[in-house]
C-alpha cells in the first residue's frame, strides 16, 4: 500500500456504527478508544463518520461519505471498532479492503487488531480474501451442482437471481457514475450480469422519466 513520508502524520478516519435494534447504544463506547488509539500511533483524524443502522442495511449515508472521502485520497487509513461494525459479511468487508488497497488507503479493526499497515495485517487480509473465494467457489459448486440434479430430474432450469443486496449495491455504483467493469470488479459480479440489471435500471429509469 502507498505510503505518506513519515514527516507527515496519517489522515484517519473512525467509522462508528450503531444498531437501530438497541437504542441504548452510544457511538462514543467505539469512538473514544478509537480516538486514543489514533494518537497513540500519531494519526490525525480527519473525520468521523458514526451511522446509526442495521448491518444489512444499504442506509449508510456515513459510511459512504467514508468511501467517498477514500476515493478522493481525503484518508490515509480507516479506523474502525470491529469489522462487523463495518461490513455486513467477510465478503463485503474483502470487497471493501480491496479498494482501499487500490487506492492506498490502510485498514484498521481495533478488536481484530486487523492492521493493513503491518506484515501480519496484511497477512490476515489475503487470508479472509481466499477464504471468502473458497466460500463463493463452494456456493457456486453447490449452485452448479443443483442445476445439474434439476436437469436430470426433467425440472425447469433457471439462474437464481442475485442478491438483492448485491442489486441494490450495483444500482447505487452506477448511480454514482462507477463503470460495469469497475462495479464487476468491486462486487465480485460477473460483468454479463452486471450489465443486464444496470439495462434494467435505465429501462426503469425511462420508464419514470417518460
Amino acid at each position: 500500500m502507498t505510503r505518506k513520508s513519515s514527516d507527515q502524520p496519517k489522515r484517519v478516519a473512525l467509522y462508528a456504527r450503531v444498531s437501530t435494534l438497541d437504542k441504548g447504544q452510544d457511538p462514543e463506547t467505539q469512538l473514544r478508544p478509537l480516538r486514543e488509539y489514533a494518537d497513540r500511533r500519531g494519526f490525525a483524524i480527519a473525520a468521523e463518520y458514526v451511522d446509526t443502522a442495521s448491518g444489512t442495511t444499504e442506509e449508510r449515508t456515513q459510511y459512504r461519505a467514508m468511501i467517498g472521502a477514500a476515493r478522493k485520497r481525503q484518508i490515509d487509513v480507516v479506523l474502525v471498532w470491529r469489522y462487523d461494525r463495518f461490513a455486513r459479511s467477510t465478503q463485503a468487508l474483502v470487497n471493501a479492503l480491496k479498494e482501499f488497497q487500490s487506492l492506498g488507503v490502510d485498514f484498521i479493526s481495533y478488536q481484530e487488531n486487523i492492521d493493513t499497515t503491518t506484515p501480519t495485517g496484511e497477512l490476515i487480509f489475503h487470508v479472509m480474501a481466499s477464504l471468502a473465494q473458497f466460500e463463493s467457489s463452494l456456493i457456486s459448486q453447490r449452485v452448479r451442482a443443483g442445476m445439474a440434479r434439476a436437469k436430470a430430474q426433467g425440472k425447469p432450469i433457471a439462474r437464481p437471481p442475485l442478491a438483492e443486496s448485491k442489486q441494490i449495491e450495483i444500482a447505487v455504483l452506477h448511480g454514482q457514475g462507477v463503470s460495469m467493469n469497475q462495479i464487476s470488479k468491486q462486487l465480485g459480479v460477473a460483468y454479463g450480469t452486471v450489465y443486464n440489471y444496470v439495462q434494467k435500471i435505465r429501462l426503469k429509469t425511462k420508464a419514470l422519466v417518460a
